[in-house]
């Protein structure tokens, strides 16, 4: 049985080989008062890989760089938390990284959170609880609901969902979490995964469940999640919202076999934060701008999409969402 533990953000990573924020000679906004840096350095984790990623990155710079009349540099971080760690080391100055990583670099180094990421529309999302056992966990009929990313047609039941298109707005459901037990297979992710092992756990304890006796059937991704309940290895599986449509072609019944029963709490999706020895003014005009970036041309959407997988970002942050994951994560790290 895997402990309940999370290695958090700070548990490794490698310092990013870049320049630092320098204050030489730099200009000063209209208005400001605080000298602004020659050039400042944003450290992401992108979504494509290899010799795509300067070229991938360029357009990002470019836009930020002439907006700003900075040099912008945009580097790639080996993983989330090197992102946090670059910018407690003055090696960053802006980092676009997950929810979790966004919360240590506010409590490790005063971070300011300026933006949320933003996918389909959405700057969170639910974890399912999902069976192929829906007469124990479902106390209302199964309804199909349409699931607007994909279009394809997936089973809901305990007011999760109506028979219109689909929300994944949580938490909903979680009271039949209690209907877990130890002789319960349940397909759970790594434990430094939100919505395969973190906010399910949580959940369920919630619930009364005795999550230590768990009959755990560890697996490795959302997909595979689904795959164990579908195939019978798991009685009940977690995974993000709507991850059945990732198998859809693999498992072309899973929206009929595989039905969504409860949702967890919202799961923040990460955003941008900024160090907090930045010029104000110079934050602000960053903010708008890279709130503004999706929308700037049809180049800069594809671009966002294919280097992070978003959507858009915003300005709507709602820190609190942040604030919780890191009460979540605390959970894990004692």
């Amino acid at each position: 049985m895997r402990k309940n533990l999370l290695t958090t953000s700070a548990a490794a990573f490698a310092l990013l080989s870049i320049a630092g924020c320098s204050s030489a000679g730099g200009d000063t906004a209209s208005g400001g008062s605080e000298e602004w840096p020659e050039e400042i350095t944003l450290s992401l984790v992108p979504s494509v890989e290899g010799e795509d990623l300067a070229e991938a990155l360029d357009p990002l710079n470019e836009y930020l760089s002439e907006g700003l009349g900075i040099e912008v540099n945009g580097v790639v971080a080996t993983d989330y938390a090197a992102t946090v760690e670059a910018l407690g080391a003055d090696q960053a100055q802006v980092v676009i990284s997950d929810a979790g990583s966004l919360y240590q670099a506010g409590e490790q180094y005063g971070a300011e959170l300026i933006l949320r990421d933003v996918r389909f529309g959405a700057t969170s999302y639910a974890a399912i609880a999902m069976t192929n056992n829906p007469d124990k966990y479902c106390v209302d009929d199964v309804v199909t609901a349409a699931y607007g990313a994909t279009g394809d047609e997936l089973s809901y039941c305990n007011g999760t969902e109506t028979a219109a298109e689909a929300a994944g707005q949580g938490p909903a459901g979680v009271e039949a979490l209690a209907k877990i037990d130890s002789s319960t297979p349940v397909a759970l992710q790594a434990a430094t995964s939100p919505a395969g092992y973190q906010y399910p756990l949580v959940a369920m304890t919630e619930q009364g469940v005795d999550t230590d006796a768990l009959d755990q059937v560890p697996v490795e991704g959302n997909n595979n999640a689904v795959l164990a309940v579908q195939n019978g290895d798991a009685e009940v599986g977690f995974a993000y919202w709507d991850a059945r449509s990732t198998v859809i072609e693999e498992a072309p019944t899973v929206g009929e076999d595989t039905v969504v029963f409860a949702y967890t709490e919202m799961i923040p999706n990460g955003g941008v934060a900024v160090s907090d020895a930045l010029p104000e003014d110079l934050v602000a005009e960053l903010t708008t701008l890279m709130d503004e970036y999706a929308e700037s041309s049809d180049e800069a959407a594809d671009v966002m999409f294919d280097l992070v997988g978003l959507s858009d970002w915003t300005t709507d942050t709602q820190p609190e969402q942040i604030a919780r994951y890191g009460e979540i994560l605390e959970q894990f790290a004692r």
